[in-house]
């Protein structure tokens, strides 16, 4: 480890175990889908024959990495400086998943599409602990798995403990990490398992605020209305139970995977929680806000429309989709903005800022804690 690395993780350290030992306030970085890839990553005769379409994908990722990741990662070193010399240090950063776009062909060239985006991360100097929950993206293609297994979750488990310190291993997709007054439970949505680890979690949850970190939606929006955890016929009994969980914990769920941002509030069981969705595919330097839909009249079926080309065979079956879970929803919004978010945790109120693009722009301030309540 060299001494600029050793002297960030001893700060962190430092903030880390402050926040814990006085239950004071905290922050960290909330970011959305990265998708961190090279072309050197695929075999792209594999590509072209099991998913033709990321070809063209791929590039866009490869080029967005070499030219927007770097200066995203920048800013939110700056972010974490900046806010360290405050009353309210960001102590960790948070990312939903897809940290990279797979799809590699083979294991070995995963493996290496794996650590290169670690060594990216550890090569940003962001000072403090990195954790991420897995996106579909991180588990696709040959190898995928394995070296997910292999690479992400020792890193994950080091990151874990910088943070936790004797916080258990991690030894599969879904693990859980306590900060003050707050529980993480990151929720593994590819593993059958992860519904009844994730009851375990919420039966023994002591603390005073529970976030679940899943990388597709718990309550769809936008146009892609069936990409929602648990969509499928033979899975609402699963669904059910989630939302129950979910409402009788009053959580806070942080996703991604729409490569959009979201804020809702769901009634759920006898409950409710708040679910924020931020997205960090960022094509260009300077983005602006497009197809902005705000408040609950906006939560129909008529929200597919900011998507117009994306499977119009499916309009009736996405439009049914909006107006089952209409009854319960009582707030949203939806819009096109990439960025990044700072959430804070400060005693019984839980706070977001919305960044756009790789700005230090504020484009929006959420109250979870109000958005939550909402749900009436």
């Amino acid at each position: 480890m060299n001494r600029r690395r050793f002297l960030q993780t001893s700060v962190a350290a430092v903030l880390v175990s402050r926040a814990q030992a006085a239950g004071k306030a905290f922050s960290f970085v909330l970011l959305g889908d990265l998708h961190f890839d090279k072309p050197e990553h695929h075999d792209f005769e594999w590509v072209k024959e099991h998913s033709p379409d990321s070809v063209r994908q791929s590039e866009n990722y490869s080029r967005i990495t070499r030219e927007i990741m770097p200066r995203l990662f920048a800013t939110v070193r700056e972010t974490i400086a900046e806010r360290s010399r405050s009353g309210v240090p960001v102590s960790f950063v948070l990312q939903v998943g897809d940290v990279v776009e797979g799809l590699c062909g083979n294991e070995e060239l995963a493996a290496t599409q794996n650590r290169e985006a670690l060594d990216f991360v550890r090569g940003a100097g962001l000072g403090v602990p990195f954790l991420f929950t897995k996106g579909n993206h991180d588990v696709t293609g040959p190898g995928s798995e394995e070296t997910f297994r292999s690479i992400f979750q020792p890193f994950l488990s080091a990151q874990a403990r910088e943070l936790s310190p004797g916080v258990e291993e991690v030894k599969s997709g879904h693990y859980t990490v306590t900060l003050g007054t707050a529980k993480f439970a990151f929720f593994d949505a590819y593993d059958a398992e992860s519904l009844a680890w994730f009851e375990s979690v919420a039966a023994s949850r002591t603390t005073e605020h529970l976030f679940v970190v899943i990388h597709p939606p718990v309550v769809p929006y936008g146009a892609r209305a069936t990409w929602h955890l648990y969509s499928g016929a033979k899975d609402q009994t699963k669904r059910a139970k989630l939302l129950e969980l979910l409402g009788g914990q009053e959580a806070f769920v942080l996703g991604g995977h729409i490569h959009k941002f979201n804020q809702l509030a769901r009634i759920a069981g006898r409950g409710r929680f708040a679910q924020l969705a931020v997205s960090s595919v960022i094509n260009s330097a300077e983005v602006k806000a497009k197809d902005v839909l705000t408040g609950i009249e906006q939560y129909t079926g008529d929200q597919i429309r900011v998507e117009p080309q994306h499977s119009p065979g499916t309009e009736e079956q996405r439009r049914a989709v909006y107006e089952a879970e209409r009854p319960f929803v009582k707030a949203f919004e939806y819009a096109d903005l990439p960025g990044y978010a700072v959430v804070t945790v400060d005693g019984a109120r839980v706070t977001a800022e919305v960044f756009a693009g790789i700005s230090r722009e504020r484009w929006r301030s959420v109250d979870l804690t109000e958005l939550r309540a909402r749900a009436v």
